[in-house]
């Protein structure tokens, strides 16, 4: 029998999709916050801006960095929050403080320096560090398995998206309007979310006001779950002893060691290497964003198809979608490391490819937190955010070290080669180890027992 073969989709659009569409935001958002301060540092650091702040090159350094030490620190907390008190709150408190921090960081430039800017984005990336685990809480609790792939595929490319609506956007904003009007779009913008949110949000169907009796058996059924999500101690020890966690460990500290050695030394590489300053074209930086996020419809759409016609199981469609994600930029990679000098047609496709075939992930290992263990999806998100954003600052700082001539096409080549083989080592440890059966720690030890006696009677009543 395939997968929920026998529950029954309700007709048109529901509750699950208006709550998908106020998740999208919420990640369109935050990663514009995320990203804005590197457009606007530009303008800020300008001489010939009305606001000028000289900043050296290594505090300007500081400022990008200081986001990620805040963001960092309350991974793993910030799971067993979501887990145990829902992700309706927690993501309002992370979209509603970043906009709050957005609307005053121009003020805070002016009166408090560089050091207050670090503040800033530090208490950014505190508040941001609830958005996965969160987001990964809220997906288990919506989402039902036969829409998982094109559902959260929506919710997750909105990161993609806002990255390149602020590329694109920021350029316009800097020039018409200042700078500082890139922070007061993203806070306002912000602003109104929140209270969107608010209003229409909820933690799952269970607590929703508008959710029809059909959609919420046709979640409950296909999730596997009745009455209300119950909350149970985390399994700390049979988390970290599980191989299949640990293959997804693995794979999302792959994909972000050849995906933040993309996005923070591409921009250098095309500079010195190609004569290429894609700083000053908005949607030429843009363009890999926007393909990774035009490319992930049709790998959800892709994923949900395979499961619903039974064509493979739920870990082998994660595997080869994975697979895809992770050996597509790999080779993309190798590619773009022996674009010749020069032609920068060949190098923007293939550094397109590399970043766009890249969302092949968000229905890979990043789907598996949930099959593994829905009720503590959110924990296994905070712990592999955690393991994965400290490659995110040690990535670039690798490329620091192997290209002392930054015009040097050899030396760039060994830095593309590394992410490479980062991204074919990590994916392969996934294939491997990784499965999507829902493990037995996701339910307490005294209900999984009961459930065992029950099976076994109704075995023995079947027979007698």
């Amino acid at each position: 029998m395939g997968v929920n073969e026998e529950n029954v989709r309700p007709k048109g659009l529901g509750v699950r999709h208006s709550q998908t569409a106020l998740l999208f935001l919420a990640m369109l958002l935050a990663f514009t916050m995320r990203v804005n301060i590197s457009m606007a540092i530009v303008g800020m650091t300008d001489k010939t801006s009305k606001e000028y702040f000289d900043w050296s090159h290594v505090q300007q350094s500081v400022i990008l960095s200081s986001f990620f030490w805040g963001y960092v620190v309350l991974q793993i907390p910030a799971g067993e929050l979501a887990s145990r008190f829902g992700g309706k709150m927690l993501m309002a408190i992370a979209i509603s403080v970043n906009s709050a921090l957005s609307l005053l960081l121009p003020i805070g430039a002016t009166y408090g320096g560089w050091q207050m800017v670090c503040g800033f984005r530090v208490l950014q990336g505190l508040t941001q560090a609830f958005v996965f685990p969160s987001m990964h809480h809220l997906v288990a609790q919506w989402i039902p398995l036969e829409e998982k792939g094109l559902l959260a595929t929506i919710i997750y490319a909105g990161a993609q998206l806002g990255i390149a609506l602020q590329l694109i956007a920021a350029g316009f904003l800097a020039t018409y309007l200042g700078w500082a009007s890139i922070f007061y779009v993203n806070g306002a913008l912000g602003a109104l979310w929140t209270a969107l949110y608010l209003f229409f949000g909820s933690n799952s169907p269970e607590q929703s006001k508008i959710m029809s009796e059909e959609e919420l058996k046709y979640i409950q059924k296909s999730l596997g779950r009745v009455g209300a999500h119950e909350k149970h101690p985390t399994p700390w020890l049979k988390i970290m002893t599980s191989l299949p966690f640990w293959a997804v460990i693995v794979a999302h500290c792959g994909q972000n060691w050849g995906f933040f050695t993309l996005m923070t030394e591409i921009p250098t590489y095309m500079a010195k290497v190609l004569g290429v300053d894609l700083k000053s074209n908005g949607m030429l930086s843009a363009l890999p964003y926007l393909a990774m996020y035009l490319l992930s419809f049709p790998m959800g759409a892709m994923t949900d198809l395979i499961i619903r016609r039974n064509w493979l199981s739920v870990s082998n469609t994660r595997k080869l979608s994975n697979s895809i994600g992770l050996w597509g930029p790999a080779i993309a990679l190798i590619g773009l490391s022996y674009s010749p000098a020069g032609n920068m047609v060949m190098a923007v496709i293939m550094l397109t490819v590399a970043v766009g075939i890249n969302a092949g992930q968000y229905t890979g290992y990043m789907l598996v937190h949930i099959d593994l263990a829905p009720n503590f999806s959110a924990n296994l998100m905070g712990i592999t955010n955690f393991a994965a954003n400290i490659i995110s600052i040690i990535a670039p700082l690798v490329c620091g070290v192997i290209v002392n001539d930054e015009t040097d096409p050899a030396e760039w080549r060994k830095v593309f080669f590394v992410a490479s083989a980062v991204y074919f080592a990590t994916n392969l440890f996934f294939i491997l180890f990784s499965t999507s059966e829902r493990q037995p720690w996701n339910e307490p030890e005294d209900k999984d027992i009961e459930m065992r006696i029950t099976e076994k009677t109704n075995n023995l009543t079947n027979k007698y």
